[in-house]
Parts: structure tokens; sequence; C-alpha cells
């Protein structure tokens, strides 16, 4: 087992009209001693802005805006900017999150220079009605199997519904190109999938179209261990090791309750990241504190971001949609457990 310590809560909600509500989900990126977090806000409309603050060193809140540094300001994203995730890809930083109309949920990529100005925005993931996928699923039978109980029981009625498109989410970029090529996570619910082009300018509806027809290639992560049984999704943008990728998402299993929402981990190869080479078979770190068992949503813990200062990796979470925790662990020890199960896998 990893040995975690929990940190504690390093960020609360404030009196200030964005954020009086909830903080959660922190997108994050290190630069030296310093750690960016753009975190996802709640107003009293229940309406998602991106707030900013910087940690000196790992845990050391050092500037907090006073303002959300992202809001909607498109049809896409009308009701709601949510759950970021930060890299810096060459001399770009760039930034992904969901974009909420109150109808549709969108992935959605700008970029800076300077992490302050963002620009370029648009969605990323494919833009495609429940009808036309039900339509692909006829060509691919993984589709019917693996999809069946979160989107193809649902029959569009109204035109309303019939203009609902597919929500796609949970897109996490890698903070490199693999052989030249942009790599991301985007998750259609139950699983993990994965994108790699050689430009983002590729990724077109026609793109989109034989990505689906394939869709069972294009899987990387599917939920296997009880913790996960339900569904995963993207976590903390994939850290760079010897031995690997290493991931830290989130799965969810249900109890009587409810969904609970746990940290995971797994192994990909460092030069074809479609490859899992091995994962925890438990959960990284769960909901067992007061303030991540109860709160605007109960039992969540939501790993969106990392830091690390010598061989301790800090893992920034949100809590019950409420508030942001961290845990520490020793990223030694992190890859070594991965790599245990990689050469015993009997044992997982």
């Amino acid at each position: 087992m990893v040995n975690v310590k929990k940190e504690g809560i390093l960020l609360e909600k404030t009196d200030l009209p964005f954020e009086s509500e909830g903080v959660l989900n922190p997108g994050v990126i290190q630069e030296g001693n310093d750690v960016h977090i753009f975190y996802r806000a709640l107003n009293k409309g229940n309406r998602s802005t991106l707030g900013y603050c910087r940690l000196d060193g790992p845990l050391k809140v050092a500037q907090r805006n006073e303002e959300p540094i992202i809001i909607p300001q498109f049809d896409f994203d009308s009701q709601g900017v949510e759950d970021a995730r930060v890299v810096k890809i060459e001399s770009v930083y760039h930034i992904t999150y969901t974009s909420y109309n109150g109808k549709n949920a969108l992935g959605t990529l700008a970029t800076s220079t300077d992490l302050k100005k963002w620009e370029n925005t648009r969605i990323i993931v494919p833009q495609i009605t429940y009808e036309e996928f039900n339509w692909i699923a006829q060509f691919n039978r993984y589709i019917t199997e693996k999809y069946q109980y979160f989107y193809l029981k649902h029959k569009p009625e109204s035109e309303l519904e019939k203009s609902m498109l597919l929500w796609d989410k949970n897109v996490v970029f890698f903070p490199r190109k693999v052989h030249g090529q942009y790599c991301f996570f985007h998750r259609i619910l139950p699983e993990i999938q994965l994108v790699r082009v050689n430009s983002l300018e590729d990724l077109t509806k026609e793109y989109w179209h034989d990505y689906f027809l394939t869709i069972d290639k294009h899987v990387i992560l599917s939920p296997k261990y009880p913790h996960e049984i339900s569904y995963i999704g993207g976590g903390c943008p994939p850290i760079e090791t010897e031995e690997g990728w290493v991931v830290i998402y989130h799965g969810v299993h249900d109890v009587e309750t409810g969904h609970v929402y746990t940290a995971c981990a797994a192994l990909l190869d460092i030069d074809n990241p479609s490859i899992e080479l091995s994962r925890l078979p438990y959960a990284l770190f769960t909901p067992d504190l007061d303030w991540e068992i109860t709160g605007v949503v109960n039992n969540v813990v939501f790993p969106s971001g990392t830091s690390l200062f010598g061989d301790t990796l800090y893992v920034y979470y949100g809590a019950a949609d409420k508030l942001i925790g961290t845990a520490s662990m020793s990223l030694k020890e992190l890859v070594a457990e991965l790599v245990h199960y990689k050469h015993n896998p009997q044992q997982a």
C-alpha cells in the first residue's frame, strides 16, 4: 500500500460573491517554487467560474485573486466553466475545462503565454447528438455493449432533447507531445479515452466520426476494480517518470446512499501511452474525513492537479464539491507500487 498523508484543507469558500458557495476541483501547474491553482468557484446561483491563487511551496497561499480569472463568455458556457486542468506544452499553457450551457457539458480548451490572458477558446471534444451516437452504434458492437446503460437507453423525443449533445468531460492533456503528437484524455462514460493528433486542427467532424466507429481502439482505461466499478474519469495531468506515465484519475462506485468518488492510479507506457502497464487494485485515497464525506455532494475526493517537491508528490483535489484538499505521498513509492503490480498482475 502507498502511504498517503492527508495534508488538510487548502482552500475554502469566501464571502466574495463568485465563490460564496464553494471551491473545488483545481487545475494546477507548478513553476519552480510557485504552484498556480485555477479552481472552480461556485456562486449562489450555482454558476461556476474559475478562480486563481498562487502557492509559495506546496501548501502556503501567497496570492488569491478577488475576481475570477476565467468567466463564461460564449453561448456554449453560458451557465458555467468547471473543473480545470493545466499543462505547458513547449512554450504555451493549455487549460482545459468543462463548458456548461444548461443543456450540454463539453470539454473546452484555451491557451495562454502568461497564465493571465487566455484566448483561442473552443470546444475540443466531439459535438454529437444522441441520435447520431445511436446511429453509429449499429456499426460498432463495442458501443452497444459498453455504452448502453449511459447513452443508448436515451431516446430523444422533443426538439430540445434531439438537440442535446453527448456529454464529454474531463479533458486532460499530457504535458508534452509524444512522438510529435498532442495526447489528451477525455471521458465518455464509463471509460477514459485517449486522443492522439499531429495538430489540434485535425479534430474535425470527420475525424470524430471515424473515431467513434473505432472507439474501442481509443479506450485507455475501463472500470476494473470494486472502488471504480461504476465509472472512471480523468484526473491530474500525467506525470512522466522513468517507468512510464503515472496517471492519477477518479473512480466511482455506488453504495446505498449514492456515489463514492475515489482517487486511483495507473501506469502507462512512456512511448505508447495507449498501453496500460499496471494500475493499483485499490484506491489511492478515499473520502474518509468529515469534510470529504459531507458537503454539497457527499463522499467525493476528485483529484485534478499535482505538484512535486523533492520526492514528495502533492495531489490537489476537490472534497465533497465544497472545499479543496491536499494529499501527499512519495512519488518513488507510488511508482514502485505500480511497477510491483506490473510484474505481479496475479496479486492485483
